[in-house]
């Protein structure tokens, strides 16, 4: 079953401006293999609603905010009404996803559920499935589309894993933003290397990233480079 499972009680760095804790979704729909939340992606609910707010009745007026991520939070079957409890409380909440759950953000956006979304873009539409195992580049297309005619603060995300996206790909990437007039910052995160298995047991990148030919026709940031 879908749920929480597990939580990190404090951090500066996740939820950009704030102050926050973090809530790690069991169940993912995709099956990236750089993923290093193996047991996250195929964990089960560890914790329970009711446990969550106490927890965050202790912390009114210390933290800022609550981010939710995974795995894939947007599976989790209560979650609009979980979001409401969160945001009667004060709180914030930031979400993490890979757009493939458009309805479900879509509610959230339109009832001031969230504050901030990290959309995660995992590939261009040629390699959408081969990277993610799941072939609904469309749904998060209209995703993507949805956010930029909102009024929701949010960032376009791509890990970049070198055997599996070049240089290329990013700038597809970067040219359909700006075809659909995408007007936030686009962040490059550099595969990070970890201890963890990963799903797909990848290795390390036999490359960098060449960022001298990545085009800037919009704005770009590299993190972890």
């Amino acid at each position: 079953m879908n749920g929480i499972y597990s939580i990190q009680k404090f951090s500066s760095l996740d939820f950009p401006g704030r102050l926050c804790a973090i809530l790690w979704f069991s169940g993912c729909n995709m099956r990236c293999p750089y993923c290093y939340n193996k047991d996250v992606v195929f964990g089960k609910k560890i914790i329970e609603e009711d446990e969550i707010i106490g927890f965050l009745k202790t912390r009114t007026g210390l933290l800022d905010g609550v981010t939710f991520t995974g795995g894939c939070p947007t599976l989790y079957s209560n979650l609009i009404n979980f979001a409401k409890k969160i945001k009667d409380m004060g709180f914030e909440i930031k979400l993490d996803t890979n757009g493939i759950n458009t309805e479900i953000i879509k509610e959230m956006v339109e009832n001031n559920l969230v504050d901030y979304i990290a959309l995660d873009f995992k590939a261009p539409p040629y390699k959408f499935e081969e990277i993610t195992k799941n072939n609904h580049y469309d749904k998060f297309e209209k995703t993507l589309e949805m956010l930029i005619n909102s009024n929701v603060e949010f960032e376009v995300r791509t890990t970049v894993h070198t055997d599996l996206l070049d240089e290329n790909d990013i700038n597809k990437i970067i040219k359909i933003l700006k075809d659909k007039s995408y007007k936030g910052k686009y962040y490059l995160q550099n595969f990070f290397e970890t201890d963890k298995e990963t799903i797909g047991n990848i290795g390390p990148q036999k490359r960098k990233l060449d960022r001298s030919q990545i085009i800037s026709s919009i704005p770009v940031e590299f993190r972890n480079f």
